[in-house]
């Protein structure tokens, strides 16, 4: 952490000795910066919303929205107003600064979620191709641009070759947070075209920033320092190689911890921002751009199975509702268009405009045709890498700053940014207009959309708790099947009531819950065959009943419980027993219990032999919980290779309630359209799946009778739970199955 010392040093010893007590932010300048957001995130969501609604993405509003409010407009309208709401103080600049710069890495963390990593390593050549060519091309155009420039717009005529550089650093970076909310807004993200260009520009802004950091060196030095430059591109090479490789494990278990010892999504949020600002100051302080370490951080945290979609969903909430619109429109607060309208300045602007566009047009559209894209693909690549959005104002700053630039040029280059950004947007959607999705790519999409939606395919945690009876042994072989086909985690909890005991049998109390608790765990163990990826955590709590330790474990982040049916004696008046009622009843998250109908063991832990599953039905009316436990059902038939058979019963009325020429072909029509949507849902998911329709005037007794024809080997019913007098009820229909069928059942409960 060497680096991080000599960054951090120079800071400190540069500080006054205190002399007393900080001052907090005066009265004046928090009023400031409240009526500055105020008014930033009202104009920038205001024209966000009307470019929403003439077909334009909300980022073009939200930039415009920053030119509006800068001397170009208000500025000009009624400068005494502009004045007074955002002046010309560097210490209230830079309170906006920190909310500006806060937009940027929200952004980049969400952008970071939405990344596909495997995709974008199937496409690393095309992308890798297009960012050379996005970066080649435009440095050497905007390098031959600065030689040829008047002295007039140099501020140190005698330095020419740093402001070519310069110049050519300039023409060459891209604005990942401009390229990724329009891609957001036009719903590209997830396209394959999307990732790769997502891909191509934080390549091409990896190596823009170390350019920066050669060229600022070499301004500042007034000589090329070459151990600056090496250290910049083995630092960013040694960051990527680092956080992809022991990272990826870092960022699994800081977040498996969390959950474990705090849980919920809150906890997760906090912990994902902690770690991704992290991210951000290392990769400052090694001198490359922070935006790299909080988009690299957000790779890895989606990746993560802990992590949380409730978190996820509350920060691009955040992002997209304040954030970011403040970060675009703080952008365009130092443009003054004003001072573009002198002809010389004018022409020379056009002509930096028309390099920049063309340098980046067609370094990138010949990138991606040589790494195999087509025309339009091409194009569009080049539309979206052509955005410079507020990265390329940063770098005017820098330049002005560092005496590089003077007052006309940097007026040039952010002019620049904002044409180009503004230029991306309708550029992207009419190219990709003329892309057709192909197959490969459309399946992929389709399938994302429904997994998205899906039930089974958003459970990443289940939670076992046992006694190690015959029920939960199935019910650890059911999970089993479930996850080979989804990457989950899996944890097994005995539970125990630590009721105090007097003290002279504590110890054999104490002996006896572990003796239990191994016993129940190993049961568990022996009857699970997991994927070589998941290992399967076991736990033996306590608490004051064992109800309460279950339902506090399961409020860390799990999305299943899965729980033996009644593996103790019955009380009266259960459905279950008192235990598994109340854990269903109460629980934060679904729950599946499993009866399993075999013989009693001759020990409660006594382990079962694998149950060959070659039938499995659904009874379903096209409810939602229908819909959750067709998907569970078909997760299972996939993996256990068994046929599925979907039923709907439709129920006959009495005879005395009929009238004459009624019909029952409506009723058939919608049984058949209600079947048949699910049966491509489950074929969808691997399963060989048929349907049936049946009718009677019971439904559970139609049931049972066809699956003990058809020689069914395991019911899964859907079923929401019912209230009645406190207690847990799932209805007649499905307590009449559960305890008459001669065949294991699972009822799904969401």
């Amino acid at each position: 952490m060497d680096f991080l010392t000599q960054e951090l040093m120079p800071l400190l010893a540069n500080q006054p000795a205190a002399s007393g007590v900080i001052k907090p932010l005066g009265h004046h300048e928090l009023l400031l910066i409240l009526l500055q957001l105020a008014v930033l995130l009202l104009v920038a969501r205001g024209l966000g919303e009307l470019m929403r609604r003439i077909g334009l993405p909300p980022v073009v509003g939200e930039l415009l929205a920053g030119v509006l409010l800068g001397p170009s407009l208000l500025g000009w309208a009624a400068p005494a107003l502009q004045e007074a709401v955002f002046p010309k103080s560097q210490a209230q600049s830079d309170l906006l600064a920190v909310v500006s710069w806060l937009g940027v890495l929200f952004l980049l963390i969400v952008t970071g979620l939405e990344t596909d990593l495997n995709l974008i390593l199937r496409k690393g050549k095309t992308a890798l191709l297009i960012s050379l060519g996005g970066i080649v091309v435009p440095f050497a155009t905007g390098f031959a641009l600065g030689e040829f420039l008047p002295e007039s717009f140099l501020a140190a005529p005698d330095e020419r070759l740093i402001f070519s550089l310069f110049i050519a650093t300039a023409m060459s970076i891209s604005a990942v947070p401009v390229i990724a909310k329009v891609l957001m807004d036009l719903n590209l993200i997830r396209r394959d075209i999307g990732q790769i260009t997502l891909a191509a520009g934080m390549t091409d802004d990896t190596i823009g920033w170390i350019l920066l950091s050669v060229v600022a060196g070499l301004a500042s030095s007034g000589h090329f320092d070459i151990l600056t430059a090496f250290k910049s591109v083995l630092g960013a090479v040694l960051f990527l190689a680092i956080a992809f490789t022991i990272g990826r494990t870092v960022v699994d278990q800081i977040l498996r911890w969390v959950d474990e010892h705090i849980g919920g999504a809150t906890a997760n949020l906090s912990i994902i921002l902690v770690l991704a600002f992290f991210a951000a100051a290392l990769t400052h302080a090694m001198g490359i751009e922070a935006a790299l370490g909080a988009f690299v951080f957000g790779i890895l945290a989606g990746q993560s199975r802990r992590f949380s979609q409730e978190a996820g969903h509350t920060l691009e909430l955040m992002t997209a509702g304040f954030l970011a619109p403040i970060f675009f429109a703080s952008a365009g607060l130092k443009v003054n268009l004003l001072q573009l309208l002198e002809p010389q300045t004018f022409l020379i602007g056009l002509l930096v405009l028309a390099v920049a566009c063309v340098g980046k047009f067609v370094g990138a559209y010949a990138g991606a045709r040589v790494g195999g894209l087509s025309h339009w693909e091409s194009l569009a690549m080049g539309s979206g890498m052509n955005a410079r959005g507020a990265m390329e104002i940063i770098v005017a700053t820098i330049g002005l700053s560092l005496g590089v630039l003077n007052q006309q040029m940097y007026s040039i280059i952010v002019m620049v940014a904002i044409v180009t950004s503004l230029m991306a947007p309708p550029l992207l959607r009419w190219c990709l207009s003329n892309v057709a999705i192909g197959e490969e790519e459309a399946d992929r999409l389709k399938q994302e959309e429904q997994d998205s939606r899906s039930f089974i395919k958003n459970i990443r945690r289940i939670l076992i708790p046992t006694s190690g009876g015959s029920n939960i042994q199935l019910a650890a072989q059911l999970v089993s099947s479930l996850a080979y086909q989804n990457d989950v985690e899996v944890t097994a909890l005995f539970a125990s009531s630590d009721k105090k005991a007097p003290r002279q049998v504590a110890a054999t109390t104490a002996a006896v819950k572990d003796t239990a608790a191994d016993a129940a765990l190993s049961a568990i163990a022996n009857v699970m065959t997991l994927p070589e990826t998941i290992s399967l955590q076991t736990k033996s709590e306590s608490g004051r009943n064992k109800a309460e330790v279950i339902l506090k474990e399961a409020q860390k982040g799990y999305d299943l419980i899965v729980l033996g049916a009644s593996e103790a004696r019955r009380s009266r008046g259960t459905l279950f027993n008192l235990l598994v009622d109340r854990v269903v009843q109460e629980a934060p998250c679904a729950t599946l219990v499993v009866k399993s109908h075999l013989p009693a063991q001759t020990g409660e832990t006594c382990a079962i032999a694998p149950q060959a599953i070659r039938h499995i039905l659904v009874p379903t009316i096209g409810s939602d919980y229908s819909n959750k436990a067709v998907e569970v059902a078909s997760t299972l038939a996939a993996q256990m290779d068994a046929l599925l058979t979907l039923v709907h019963v439709i129920n006959l009325p009495q005879v005395e309630y009929i009238y004459h020429q009624q019909t029952l072909d409506p009723v058939k029509d919608i049984a058949l359209r209600i079947v048949e949507h699910q049966t491509e849902l489950s074929q969808s998911l691997g399963a060989n799946a048929q349907f049936r329709l049946l009718k009677g005037s019971s439904p559970e007794r139609e049931i049972l009778k066809f699956a003990h024809k058809e020689q069914v080997d395991l019911i899964v019913l859907g079923s929401n739970i019912r209230m009645a007098t406190g207690q847990v009820f799932f209805g007649h229909g499905v307590n009449a199955i559960l305890s008459q069928a001669n065949c294991p059942v699972a009822v799904l409960s969401s």
